[in-house]
């Protein structure tokens, strides 16, 4: 099987030929792996293309030198260096076999044989090449898998899961992107088994993998298997008691009013909107400062009972977060689609939210040396007079002048 030029537009392209060239030239054997050849055949967008190779890391640096491309170690150890075409960079790693793993790490082994570097791999759908003309290379014969969008562990689901935990996350992280149907009922039974085996993988690599699922274009159907597995209460145990309903609505509220795809904004949809929780979780699963302050400002937002008069939602984000009145909002749209409310209700609360990420917040018009210089004492007198004035601008609908609320001192 070939790839048409038209499905790999990029793998023509004079810096991965490039690329081609230099291996090549130092006689080894160089293909495409894994997702972008998975993502060409299943016409979804590529965006990194990582190599594989039968040069060994210290060779395929010294070809990438003598043809005069940039070549950095950047996983030296475990076969792989960054080849960077004229300012873009293709990961290429020499194809390998695992000899030892322990659910975290692999000790692996160097070799030529692109079956052995293929039977390494997780699942079907990346166990895939093409060499640079676009030629297919399906050593383990797993084109039909892509064909039907159907995610399955190569070999035996729970040998390829004992191999690192992590692989759990990643089964149901590419049936949300990928898959069709019911998840493979041999791998859905092995991660309801050994799941377990999460706890002993690092918390930065699950939040990694919870957040592409999440950021999936409808994670709704992995969610619920994760959570009929156990796998998503192990993970997440700050959704047990609250539930994965609202993800399907804020998936079709998403599609019906423009929304991104967002990850943190998915995740609250599965959490309860308390301070507490929200600071549990950071700090479990180590979330970044902007990742925590967004969903704090969420679970603290205080939105009153959807849809809201313009000024009080103008002073709501005026006074608060506005991406955590927006989130607020956001979440709101998809609990009133859940609940099948009427289509004029929906609209107006997602019409709260267009207004709440738009509106643009004005500055208030005094300042300290304004009051000064109309005889008011500097010091506390001035942040007395000053709170005074800025209420009755903002429920003047922030429309007073600077004039006018100092024509009243």
């Amino acid at each position: 099987m070939k790839l048409e030029a038209k499905q790999v537009p990029w793998l023509h392209d004079a810096r991965l030929q490039a690329v081609f060239d230099a291996i090549e030239a130092a006689g080894g054997e160089v293909c495409v792996a894994g997702g972008a050849v998975r993502n060409a055949l299943m016409g979804e967008p590529v965006s990194d293309v990582d190599l594989a190779t039968t040069l060994v890391p210290e060779e395929a640096m010294q070809a990438l030198a003598q043809a005069h491309l940039k070549a950095v170690p950047t996983g030296i150890a475990h076969g792989t260096v960054t080849a960077v075409s004229d300012g873009v960079g293709y990961e290429i790693t020499t194809i390998r076999d695992d000899i030892e793993t322990d659910g975290r790490h692999a000790v692996v082994r160097f070799g030529t044989d692109w079956k052995r570097d293929a039977l390494r791999r997780d699942l079907t759908i990346n166990g895939l090449y093409c060499d640079r003309n676009g030629n297919i290379i399906d050593p383990l014969g797993n084109l039909d898998d892509v064909a039907a969008r159907q995610v399955r562990f190569i070999g035996k689901a729970a040998e390829r899961i004992e191999e690192d935990y992590l692989r759990i996350l990643r089964f149901f992280r590419f049936f949300a992107q990928y898959g069709a149907g019911r998840p493979d009922a041999e791998g859905l039974k092995a991660a309801a088994w050994l799941k377990d085996g999460l706890k002993q993988v690092s918390v930065e690599r699950v939040w990694m993998e919870l957040r592409k699922l999440l950021a999936a274009k409808d994670p709704s159907r992995a969610l619920l298997w994760m959570r009929t597995s156990g796998v998503l209460n192990l993970i997440l145990p700050e959704s047990e008691k609250w539930g994965i309903d609202f993800v399907s609505p804020l998936v079709e509220a998403e599609a019906r009013f423009g929304w991104q795809e967002d990850a943190v904004l998915r995740l609250e949809a599965i959490i309860r909107p308390d301070g507490a929780v929200v600071r549990k979780l950071a700090k479990r699963l180590k979330l970044s400062n902007a990742e925590r302050n967004r969903l704090l400002a969420w679970a603290m937002a205080e939105v009153p009972q959807p849809p809201i008069a313009e000024d009080e939602l103008k002073r709501r984000i005026y006074y608060g977060d506005r991406q955590g009145v927006v989130d607020g909002l956001r979440i709101a749209t998809a609990v009133a689609i859940f609940r099948q409310e009427t289509a004029d209700r929906i609209e107006a609360i997602a019409g709260n939210a267009a207004f709440a990420a738009d509106w643009p917040v004005p500055r208030f018009p005094v300042r300290g040396k304004d009051l000064v210089n109309r005889g008011i004492p500097e010091g506390r007198d001035v942040g007395r007079v000053l709170k005074r004035l800025e209420k009755a601008w903002v429920e003047s609908g922030f429309s007073l002048t600077a004039e006018a609320l100092l024509s009243d001192l």
